[in-house]
């Protein structure tokens, strides 16, 4: 079982930079694929970026590669966000999500296990 807790999320203009964080509780978080998610109201829940467990690998949407990065610290069960060069369109609630390290396919929400509550980002233009 994991438990995920995402932070901070908050207002932002167009070009800022933001960092979420993803904290897991559980002894095994080093072995979890883990994955950032985002939903716009109106719209499915889409794929943005995810890493492997060993970090051997890291996956972008088109949407994002160039400006958000992901990585993870397993001594301290957290992935981290960071996003730059923030647009508008980069709007929504940002989830972090845990998959077991095995799965191979890593942009589909039925990979993933467990969820995170969710964290706000807004960028004005």
């Amino acid at each position: 079982q994991v438990q995920l807790v995402e932070s901070g999320g908050g207002l932002v203009q167009a070009g800022d930079s933001l960092r979420l964080s993803c904290a897991a509780s559980g002894r095994t978080f080093s072995l979890y694929l883990m994955g950032w998610f985002r939903r716009v109201p109106g719209k499915e829940r889409e794929f943005v970026i995810a890493i492997r467990w060993d970090t051997s690998n890291t996956y972008s949407a088109d949407s994002v590669k160039g400006r958000f990065t992901i990585s993870r610290d397993n001594a301290k069960n957290t992935v981290y966000l960071e996003m730059n060069s923030l647009k508008p369109e980069d709007t929504a609630v940002y989830y972090c999500a845990a998959a077991p390290f095995y799965r191979s396919v890593y942009d589909a929400e039925s990979t993933y296990d467990y969820w995170g509550q969710g964290t706000q980002v807004t960028v004005s233009s």
